[in-house]
């Protein structure tokens, strides 16, 4: 098909839009995953709402779709035919302690709405990147450390304003629209442009967190304790255990090049939700401990997530059991020479609140009892095919013990949010999503239509 003229929205745009013969178009349409190859037909940088109104309009005209993408992450196809809408321009955020909310713009990223909460005894359910913004995050579903006692973060969505794909911009909530609030909490910006968040604030001042080190032989002795400790675990405890076997790479630091080694990492609400240390400390000796009081901010400071874009490959399984089978023939598949290329292998622990959802949402891990992510970087010069190989291994080896539903924000390129519900839920969302965008102006995202 014909690429349609563009030249008039670009000119009556108060931000800017970059189309292909730009130098700064190559860098603008890239994801955050540079391994994914984005081929839109422009890149809108919308200042305000007649921006985005306007783009809207044209896009109707051109019968092509509008993909908004805050800051790259979640990419998941080429976005061919499409509009990419980049909206840091919508980069206010407040704070209201008293009332227990914060609301966020668009453009806002975790890192700012984080600081400004470190002191005040409040948290809000972010994710473990600081670069990440609060409105793919929350509107995808979004796992965090706090996830066992205030839920995905999805459901501390009290409302949203949106611009619906006809130009009306107006605020919901569960009273005022409780289909669309059900499509926001999870199934992202399928029937509107989000354009700023109400969020809950929770109360957290004796948060306890850090990391224990163990050596990589006793990975399965370490699994299994984090493992049985699940079955009990309270609610203020939110539990990662980790395998990781880092290349010989020269971009990594001395003391983890080429090592392999186990980690738990924990964040409690309290000293009292961590009795899983002492039993992580009689079944293996860790080799460093770093754990005391601790604030959102240094708990999104020592995940060290990276801030620059990057390829890579990667996936992700909702599980509904970990057996000791599963767990010993994960380590014997894992030291093959061949597994190399899979750096990390994380399991996050379930359960709590999560599986009585607060609020209605699309979103939901009930009746999951594990996430799994692993990760797979895909260096300069280094082929992509190992790699690749061993992602469909651990896909293998991980499906006999998949729960129903995986929460969006986990999904990889090309998947989709049929992996994230059942039947039903995926036929009341196609419904919502009809009735709002009745032109299709909006990208499929997710759910081809």
């Amino acid at each position: 098909m014909t690429a349609p003229d563009l030249s008039s929205l670009a000119s009556s745009l108060s931000g800017r839009l970059t189309l292909p013969d730009d130098p700064a178009f190559d860098a603008e349409r890239s994801p955050w995953n540079l391994s994914i190859d984005q081929r839109p037909l422009a890149v809108a940088h919308p200042d305000g709402l007649d921006d985005l109104r306007a783009i809207l309009a044209a896009a109707r005209d051109a019968g092509v779709a509008i993909a908004v993408q805050p800051s790259g992450h979640g990419a998941s196809s080429a976005l061919e035919r499409s509009i990419l809408v980049r909206t840091a321009a919508f980069d206010r955020f407040d704070i209201d302690a008293d009332a227990r909310v914060a609301t966020i713009g668009a453009g806002v990223t975790w890192g700012p709405v984080i600081d400004a909460l470190d002191g005040t005894g409040l948290v809000i359910p972010s994710g473990t990147s600081r670069v990440v913004t609060p409105a793919g995050y929350l509107t995808g579903g979004g796992h965090s450390w706090l996830s066992r006692w205030a839920g995905l973060g999805a459901q501390s969505l009290r409302a949203a304003w949106i611009l619906r794909p006809d130009g009306t911009h107006e605020r919901v909530d569960d009273a005022s629209d409780p289909d669309t609030m059900w499509a926001l909490r999870g199934a992202g910006g399928l029937v509107g442009i989000v354009t700023q968040l109400e969020v809950d604030l929770l109360e957290a001042p004796g948060m306890v967190g850090g990391v224990l080190s163990f050596d990589a032989a006793d990975g399965p002795t370490v699994f299994r304790v984090v493992r049985d400790a699940a079955a009990d675990a309270p609610e203020g405890l939110g539990a990662f255990v980790s395998s990781m076997r880092m290349p010989d790479a020269p971009m990594l630091p001395e003391h983890i090049r080429g090592q392999s080694f186990v980690t738990v990492e924990v964040l409690a609400r309290s000293e009292s939700d961590l009795a899983l240390l002492e039993a992580l400390r009689a079944a293996a000796t860790p080799t460093e401990e770093r754990l005391g009081p601790i604030t959102q901010a240094g708990m999104a400071a020592m995940s060290m997530e990276p801030e620059e874009p990057s390829p890579g490959g990667g996936s992700s399984h909702a599980l509904a059991e970990l057996p000791d089978a599963a767990i010993d023939d994960f380590f014997a598949w894992r030291s093959r020479e061949e597994q190399r290329p899979l750096v990390g292998f994380t399991l996050r622990m379930l359960g709590g609140v999560l599986h009585e959802p607060a609020r209605p949402a699309f979103a939901t891990l009930a009746g999951a009892a594990w996430i799994s992510h692993s990760l797979v970087p895909q260096f300069p010069g280094t082929p992509v095919e190992p790699g690749l190989a061993s992602l469909a291994g651990l896909d293998a080896l991980l499906r006999p013990h998949r729960a129903e539903r995986m929460v969006p924000t986990f999904l990889g390129p090309g998947e989709t949010l049929e992996q994230c519900a059942p039947a039903d839920d995926v036929a009341r969302l196609r419904s919502i999503r009809d009735a709002a965008d009745p032109d299709g102006v909006l990208h499929e995202g997710r759910l081809p239509r």
